[in-house]
Parts: structure tokens; C-alpha cells; sequence
């Protein structure tokens, strides 16, 4: 720390252990000092505004993005009688879309009843702005602003990182966690712009990892669209 001229803030410092229930259990107790300085441990840390947990299922931090987004929908409910579609859309984006699509990719491979809460606040939102009844379906108020739905929006920022990964405009750390596909020997159905799938032990977490959801989601892409110059349209 001291090397990049930093300074540890033991207030705002806090330890998490990740594993197997047992394993956490028996570090339950174990005080973790830094520069002589005991750290809090916590089950759910903040960090850089997304709250992990101990199982990385990501609950908290997904319950708490529904409280704040909520609260804020409510307010601009209240006010959109009085404001164009333009302006509503803009207080929208600013203070309920932004707080879904902010690090959505750490989401990617939750279950679907982890992610319904999340898309029932799209869906409010979106009846907000157009004035769609709770009695319809919001299917076609979602198509015409042009709206994602919540999974669409996770896979499409995890395809974005993996391009990124590809094409040298991603930090290194990514990148070093996506390798391109290159068969031992020339296949007459050879498939171009492939990237290798790691293998993983079904039924742990590793399925919900970066490394393993990205190149999922990335080869089943059209050719087409694993060999376009898309930087302009996705960026």
C-alpha cells in the first residue's frame, strides 16, 4: 500500500471469507490484522458500490438496488404528469436504469428468481414513462423504448467485456481470463472467433464466474456478429 501512496482507513476497511459454510464457520473467529491494524469482518461488504455476500448470490446487493430504485420511481411518479417523455425518460435513466445496468455482469448466471425483482422495477418504470395500465402486458412498453429486458442487459454487458477482452480494450486482468479457440488440426466446418470454455465441476459456483460465462454467451453468437467491428454500435 505504501508503495502506491496509500493509506489503509481501518473504519472503512472490512474482511469477507468466501467458501463452503463449514470452512467459514471454522474462521468465524479469526481476527485479521493489516499494518498492525485489526480488520471488522462483515458477511456484507460494499465494495466500489456493489455489496458482495458470502455465497455470491449477490441477494443483498440486489435487494438493495430495489429499495433505492423503487424509491426514487416513486418520486418521479408522482411528478410525470407535469413532465414530456423526453424529460421522464432522462430522470429514469439517471437515477433507476443506471442503478440496474451498474456492474450488471457480476450478475450473470443468477438464477431467475434472484434477478425477477430487478425486472419488475424495469417494468414498473417502463409503465411509469408510457402510462401502461398494471392490467396489460408490458412486453410491447418495453419494445418501444427500445428496453432490454434484465438478463438481455446482463449478457449483453458481459458480451461487451468479452469483445472488449478480444480486441485489446480491456484491462489486462480480463483480458488474461478469455483465450481465443484454436483447433489442434484444420476442421472443414471450422467455426471462426471461438473462445475456449473452461471446464467447471457442475453444481459449485464457478458456473456463475466470469471465465466460464463469457465465452458461454460469446459462442453462441452468429459468426457475423463474433467478426464485426461492433465498437461503435456497443460502446
Amino acid at each position: 500500500m505504501s508503495h502506491n501512496f496509500l493509506l489503509l482507513n481501518s473504519d472503512k476497511t472490512e474482511v469477507i471469507v468466501f467458501g463452503p459454510k463449514n470452512l467459514r464457520d471454522m474462521m468465524s473467529n479469526h481476527i485479521v490484522t493489516l499494518d498492525g491494524i485489526s480488520l471488522a469482518s462483515s458477511t456484507t461488504p460494499r465494495n466500489l458500490g456493489v455489496i458482495f455476500d458470502q455465497d455470491l448470490s449477490f441477494n443483498s446487493h440486489i435487494k438493495q438496488i430495489s429499495r433505492t430504485a423503487f424509491f426514487h420511481l416513486r418520486n418521479i411518479a408522482k411528478i410525470r404528469s407535469i413532465l414530456s417523455l423526453s424529460d421522464a425518460e432522462k430522470l429514469v435513466h439517471a437515477f433507476v436504469t443506471s442503478r440496474l445496468d451498474y456492474c450488471n455482469s457480476l450478475l450473470s448466471g443468477c438464477p431467475s428468481n434472484s434477478l425477477k425483482s430487478l425486472q419488475l422495477i424495469q417494468n414498473a418504470a417502463a409503465r411509469v414513462l408510457t402510462g401502461t395500465s398494471k392490467r396489460d402486458h408490458i412486453s410491447p412498453s418495453l419494445a418501444s423504448l427500445h428496453w432490454l429486458p434484465i438478463k438481455s442487459r446482463i449478457e449483453f454487458k458481459t458480451l461487451l467485456l468479452t469483445y472488449k477482452a478480444l480486441n485489446g480494450q480491456a484491462p489486462s486482468y480480463i483480458e488474461d481470463l478469455i483465450a481465443p479457440y484454436h483447433p489442434n488440426r484444420p476442421l472443414r466446418s471450422q467455426n471462426p472467433g471461438l473462445v475456449v470454455v473452461p471446464r467447471i465441476s457442475k453444481g459449485r459456483k464457478g458456473g456463475r464466474a466470469f471465465s466460464y460465462q463469457a465465452p458461454l454467451l460469446w459462442n453462441q453468437l452468429p459468426v457475423q456478429i463474433r467478426e464485426a467491428d461492433i465498437r461503435s454500435t456497443c460502446s
